[in-house]
């Protein structure tokens, strides 16, 4: 399975660092990188008029590179400059350049745009004039294209420093940077792309998600061997239906609904059973067969759902803690090894406001919390106590409606019964939920993306 790096500003500076200690010059990985991009654009745009604004750093020197290439097949290419080339080797690609320099507040639009302005490692955005500028050039093009990053983005954090326009491609150069996967950055173009350049990236501890392998059942495999999942419902049934039913699609063999009322309905596959107080909670879990058990979905905030989890966090088993169980949970009584899928609210409530990126952010709180942490949002975040993190971007807008969270935390359970690997089964089921709702279409709603799953594993067996 092959994984994408994303290295942060000062990764990948330190990735350059060794290209250049292993006897690479500077100006080489350079070359590098605006061939890979020329390429790149060529394909695209082909022989159309092409307009490359350069910066004044190393950014700006990719873009003279791209110019240079790129004219050498016979496109017509002009270069607009935000004032001198001011390090060795954007002078030196800027050397290379024969043809003329306009001032990028003079120059005329083109069919093709190339930002080639700053990239990674921005620290403050562009001055509204220039920032002006830089739009109504992209703006005017019908085929455009950033290098490395759009101009005016932060590179870890995927903010937007500056006004930034809509882009047709983004050329990540190396590797994926944050920006690339996190909002609202990852909105800024169309289409995104990563050009190799000859980083070593084995020591990468953050990736995009990929698309899992999955596996069929053994020939000799039963309901009990493929995994057994319990949800413990409570106030709204409904939630724990839902969680209850994507376990049940997930690829485990069987699931049990552990209801305040029994007779609380569900798909006919799922055993409910009533659990009307944390004794009978407590003596249901005693099962040892369970492979995961679930918490949260529909679980209530008062004093009986307090002791239905105290109750399911006494039992020993693998947790996921979702919903209305992040509520009621402390920090320092998080089970070690449990999967929690907080979003933003919830979140914050439980680990503060703390600092830096959402990766950032992710990765502490899993390292504190001793626990798998599933950071939902339109950029969501798999991440591990060890230092391990998993991005998923581009999910579907309409996953902003009521249950699907409910949808995901069964999913995890499920896969969580199946694996028994809690990072890999948070990364899993992640994949599956979104791959599910891109499937289900457009104004879905959570029960809609059930009848996606299984063509969604399907499609990774």
């Amino acid at each position: 399975m092959r994984h994408e790096a994303v290295l942060t500003a000062a990764q990948m500076r330190a990735a350059e660092q060794a290209v250049f200690a292993a006897g690479v010059p500077e100006y080489e990985l350079m070359e590098r990188a605006g061939a890979a991009a020329a390429e790149f654009i060529w394909r695209a745009g082909g022989k159309r008029d092409l307009l490359v604004l350069c910066g004044p750093g190393n950014n700006g020197g990719d873009g003279f590179v791209i110019a240079r290439l790129l004219r050498a097949r016979g496109v017509p290419v002009r270069v607009a400059a935000l004032g001198e080339s001011r390090t060795p080797s954007s002078l030196k690609a800027r050397a290379g350049w024969t043809g003329p320099v306009e001032d990028i507040f003079q120059a005329a639009p083109a069919t093709q745009v190339v930002d080639a302005l700053f990239g990674t490692g921005l620290s403050r955005g562009l001055d509204a004039h220039l920032a002006d500028r830089f739009c109504a050039l992209t703006g005017q093009a019908s085929f455009s294209y950033a290098v490395d990053l759009p101009s005016g983005v932060d590179t870890d954090g995927g903010a937007l420093l500056s006004s930034v326009p809509n882009f047709g491609v983004c050329i990540a150069l190396g590797a994926l940077k944050p920006a690339h996967l996190l909002q609202p950055s990852a909105a800024c173009w169309q289409r995104l792309v990563c050009a190799e350049i000859g980083i070593d990236l084995s020591a990468a501890t953050i990736h995009r998600l990929p698309a899992p392998q999955l596996s069929t059942p053994h020939p000799s495999d039963h309901k009990y061997s493929r995994g057994l999942v319990a949800v413990v419902g409570g106030e709204m049934a409904g939630a724990g239906v839902l969680a209850g039913h994507a376990a049940a699609h997930s690829g485990a063999g069987m699931v049990r609904h552990l209801l305040l009322d029994a007779a609380g309905g569900g798909p006919d596959a799922i055993v409910t059973q009533s659990a009307g107080g944390a004794g009978d909670v407590a003596s249901l879990l005693g099962d040892a067969r369970l492979r995961a058990v679930l918490v949260g979905p529909g679980l209530g905030r008062g004093q009986d759902a307090s002791d239905r989890l105290k109750a399911a966090m006494a039992s020993g088993h693998r947790l996921v803690l979702d919903a209305d169980a992040l509520t009621l949970l402390s920090l320092d009584a998080v089970p070690a090894g449990a999967i929690l899928t907080p979003h933003e609210g919830e979140f914050v409530r439980l680990f503060g406001d703390l600092p830096g990126s959402k990766i950032d952010r992710a990765l502490e709180a899993a390292r504190r919390a001793g626990a798998i942490l599933i950071y939902k949002g339109s950029d969501s975040i798999v991440a591990a106590p060890d230092g391990r993190a998993m991005i998923a971007s581009g999910s579907s807008a309409w996953l902003s409606t009521a249950g699907t969270g409910d949808v995901l935390a069964g999913l995890v359970a499920g896969r969580l019964a199946v694996t028994g690997e809690g990072y890999r089964a948070a990364c899993e089921a992640l994949w599956l939920h979104g791959e599910a709702a891109r499937r289900a279409g457009a104004a879905f709603v959570a029960d809609d993306l059930l009848a996606e799953l299984p063509a969604a594993i399907a499609s990774r067996l």
